[in-house]
């Protein structure tokens, strides 16, 4: 892989679908439906996927496509894939509160290495450059040149008085029965896959997820937190979170600065 082309393919896109979403965020109304699954999704759902699937295809026509938007076509299966959230945190959208990302994200035998998350009502953007290493961009943005970037790492915590984040939407009695393990300091809560960009941040230092995910919900975010020096880890053994499952489900996970002692589930 080109990973400098990948990574310049990855925030251009993320950048042009984010673009499209907030066109459709801003309108007075917009179409919302249930798919098979339960879940809603959204004319922006689909109109982000359309833009990065076909720049995807066309960059890199040899490597498998997985998006969540076409998840039940899927019949390949490979251990380096690219992997879609289009617009993670449709709920978020849908209730106008911001929280949602565009999620990009390259997986290489069962890893995330290389990832782009956009969250454009934020105005917020992380991705990893070339080398695997993860930046934050400042805006305003240009979907062709790269503006000034800092490089974030993870936070060396303080383990009597962690920071701590958690789903907005999704956040279970487990979740919060196992956070109360720890000495917490702050606890705040956040939409989509920006979970993952403030421990990979340094803005909180534990992300534990006690739910429902799938691949293309955690790969973009996973690939940022590894490239700051963070990790994710299976909820129920600690063993590190892969990907190229058979139905692209994810078990329940913790993502963490590594400097986290983890209590056990």
């Amino acid at each position: 892989m080109d990973y400098e082309k990948l990574t310049g393919v990855m925030r251009s896109l993320a950048l042009r679908a984010g673009d499209r979403i907030m066109e459709i965020y801003g309108a007075d109304d917009f179409d919302v439906k249930v798919k098979s699954d339960d879940s809603p999704v959204t004319e922006a759902d689909e109109a982000a996927d359309a833009i990065i699937s076909a720049g995807l295809r066309a960059a890199f026509p040899d490597t498998l496509l997985v998006t969540e938007e076409q998840a039940a076509s899927h019949g390949q299966k490979a251990d380096t894939f690219l992997i879609v959230d289009p617009l993670d945190g449709t709920k978020e959208f849908i209730h106008r509160r911001g929280d949602f990302t565009v999620n990009i994200a390259y997986v290489e035998n069962g890893v995330p290495t290389r990832g782009v998350v956009y969250a454009p009502a934020k105005g917020r953007m992380f991705y990893t450059l070339a080398d695997g290493s993860a930046v934050e961009e400042d805006g305003p943005f240009d979907t062709e040149t790269a503006g000034n970037t800092r490089p974030i790492r993870v936070s060396a915590a303080d383990n009597g008085a962690l920071m701590v984040v958690a789903s907005k939407s999704h956040l279970t009695d487990e979740t919060r029965d196992y956070i109360a393990k720890y000495a917490t300091k702050e606890f705040k809560s956040a939409g989509s896959s920006l979970k993952f960009c403030l421990v990979a941040t340094g803005e909180a230092d534990l992300y534990p997820r006690v739910g429902r995910t799938m691949e293309w919900d955690t790969a973009a975010g996973h690939a940022v937190l590894h490239g700051a020096g963070g990790r994710v880890v299976r909820f129920d053994d600690h063993t590190p979170l892969t990907y190229g499952k058979d139905d692209y489900a994810n078990p329940y996970f913790i993502a963490c600065s590594p400097s986290v002692e983890l209590k056990p589930a």
